[in-house]
């Protein structure tokens, strides 16, 4: 009784935050999903460094150069032509060797690579060249998964946070005044909310060249109006309560008591939903990647890799490879969702 009293009176002495990272840990399964998944953000942050054609470090001649940080020309390097180096190239790694010595990344390769001494056709197996084998324009899997995987994760993180932004601020702007702003604006969110999302993709790749900027911008126009229906919920719910009366009474402005009082009562579901809005904007990534709406095929990307995977299927590790990627991604993603959700549940104990 004594150590379940002394355990009661150290949680009280702990901050509101504090005491929801304590329920956030102990769900083991949420928490090392956390731990993983910042790991190997960490590390595609540093792709270029990991995965690349060009050495770390070259000592040639007593000189220390590092040709993935600074482009070298050739000639550098003993060689005859004035454009980049060919680090590849047996003649100019011969010519490094006799003079000093290379210091490779662990995977030899970059994502547009191109194992050009393959033994056999692309899209190739596995082997100790490339040790995920080979796309059918004999890149390296391995190096457009890291690449690929950090692109993905980047593109989720900016659409989910436009994608916030425009949903707290059109779910707040509803909640807080009401009237015919919050009917007005619900019916233009039923209008808009039931376009055709696919069709208009396909007409606006048609027109403009497709990129990251362009997906974005285009999945932000879709993806801020679930949000919205929750912050307005939250915030119709908190505008009548005693200490909003009390705030305007005190003379405070509209837009001071929605960010001040507000706001920090209503981000519970924000931050509840937050990785499943992420892991929802990679698999539309992936999606529209796969079907060749997406970014432009050079661009490493997962889904690219799948609709290799479709057009090889002798080609296993092509779509291996890329579901265990993708699935594994989406399941930390998902993990620590639940973990959040029950670390924001008050009425669970730490």
């Amino acid at each position: 009784m004594k150590v379940a009293a002394t355990a009661t009176n150290g949680l009280l002495h702990l901050s509101p935050n504090q005491r929801t990272w304590r329920r956030f840990k102990t769900n083991k399964r949420g928490y090392y999903s956390l731990v993983i998944f910042s790991l190997l953000l960490v590390l595609s942050l540093f792709a270029e460094v990991l995965s690349n054609d060009k050495p770390l470090m070259i000592s040639y001649k007593g000189e220390l150069f590092f040709p993935v940080f600074v482009a070298y020309p050739e000639t550098a390097f003993g060689g005859d032509f004035e454009t980049e180096a060919d680090y590849n190239d047996n003649y100019i790694r011969k010519i490094i060797s006799e003079n000093g010595w290379l210091l490779n990344t662990l995977n030899a390769h970059s994502y547009n690579s191109i194992n050009y001494d393959s033994a056999e056709p692309n899209p190739a197996a596995p082997s100790t060249q490339n040790l995920l084998g080979t796309d059918d324009r004999g890149r390296d899997v391995l190096a457009r998964l890291i690449y690929g995987f950090r692109l993905s994760v980047l593109f989720a993180f900016a659409l989910t946070l436009i994608g916030i932004v425009i949903g707290i601020l059109a779910g707040a702007v509803q909640g807080y005044f009401g009237g015919r702003i919050d009917l007005y604006s619900q019916r233009f969110i039923e209008v808009w909310g039931s376009m055709p999302e696919l069709y208009l993709l396909i007409i606006f790749s048609s027109i403009f060249q497709p990129g990251v900027l362009i997906l974005i911008i285009l999945l932000s126009l879709f993806g801020w109006m679930g949000l919205s229906d929750y912050v307005r919920a939250e915030f119709l719910k908190g505008r009548n309560m005693e200490y909003i009366k009390a705030a305007r009474a005190l003379g405070l402005s509209n837009v001071q008591i929605m960010w001040r009082h507000l706001l920090p009562n209503s981000l519970t579901p924000v931050i509840t939903f937050l990785p499943f809005r992420i892991s929802g904007s990679i698999l539309a990534l992936t999606s529209l990647d796969f079907l060749g709406l997406g970014v432009p095929p050079s661009t490493p990307s997962l889904g690219e890799l799948l609709s290799q995977g479709k057009e090889n299927i002798s080609a296993w590790w092509l779509s291996l490879s890329t579901f265990i990627v993708l699935v594994g991604t989406l399941m930390l993603l998902i993990f620590i969702g639940e973990a959040i959700r029950e670390a924001l549940d008050t009425r669970k104990n730490a």
